[in-house]
């Protein structure tokens, strides 16, 4: 599967920027999958099954797997979604960041091992850190840019030199290189959170159509509206909206799946009142 494709098809053929973000905390779950041995899977694959209609791409986050020893249990998730829902990218949020030789291996476990279609990357460690994953052309590589946590701004809002003179934002210059320098095969995209909108309206108008992807609203209070408004491109789409915890425990009984489907749906819904 290419992920910039199949992102565009699904935006069209779905109507949707909505991305579910998979979090799983057993201690969330309902009850009566709490001492199932394989809950986790078994709690995430009811969420995919129940939303994969309504949205644009899954968004696993590695660490609430791994964190209880359910990497299998990510394999296989990301090989049901592949299955029961051809089509439906699977963005790994990994967030890797390392020097060339550890990224080949990085990019070896989400694109071989787990067999995602897009990861998460910082680019703190420059062009040479994100090459191994660049060198995978069929596969999106979606680096951070201006994150929705409040400490992104520690770094991110900093004043660096710009090449032809002045100053910029140290997250305008991400922007400016992923969009240009490093997205040579054309698949690249950037995280830029909800929660700065102002900022989101920066990037987009640095790297025209580019892909972002987008947390922050839900859980973390991101405006719909603002970040509609300030972040689709041209053509009304560009954007991965991820919502990861109001949809996954919008409901704690047996009937969890359909009261996240009942979320996710007014979720693109309100995200499309506003393309």
């Amino acid at each position: 599967m290419n992920f910039m494709t199949a992102l565009a098809t699904a935006w069209q053929s779905r109507d949707s920027l909505l991305c579910v973000g998979l979090d799983p905390e057993p201690a969330k779950f309902p009850e009566h999958l709490r001492d199932d041995p394989d809950a986790i899977f078994l709690f995430c694959r009811e969420i995919v099954d129940a939303t994969a209609d309504l949205v644009c791409c899954f968004k696993p986050q590695i660490a609430y797997f791994a964190a209880h020893r359910a990497e299998d249990a990510l394999e296989r998730l990301i090989d049901h979604i592949h299955r029961a829902h051809p089509g439906t990218p699977v963005i790994l949020d990994a967030k890797r960041g390392d020097i060339g030789s550890t990224a080949e291996q990085y990019a070896k476990e989400a694109f071989e091992r787990y067999r995602a279609d897009a990861v998460t990357v910082n680019p703190y460690l420059g062009h040479d850190s994100v090459e191994p994953y660049l060198a995978h052309a069929d596969k999106g590589v979606i680096l951070l840019c201006r994150t929705s946590n409040p400490g992104g701004s520690d770094l991110q809002f900093c004043e660096v030199a710009r090449e032809a003179g002045g100053t910029e934002k140290l997250y305008e210059r991400v922007a400016r290189l992923v969009a240009t320098r490093w997205n040579r095969n054309g698949n690249c995209a950037l995280v830029v959170g909800a929660t700065f909108p102002a900022e989101l309206a920066r990037v987009r108008e640095i790297t025209g159509d580019l892909p972002l992807l987008v947390p922050g609203i839900g859980a973390q209070g991101g405006d719909i509206e603002a970040t509609v408004t300030a972040g689709r491109s041209n053509a009304g789409s560009g954007l991965m909206i991820s919502s990861s915890r109001a949809i996954l425990y919008a409901g704690a009984g047996e009937d969890y799946a359909a009261a996240a489907r009942r979320v996710a749906l007014e979720t693109r819904d309100a995200i499309n009142r506003f393309r």
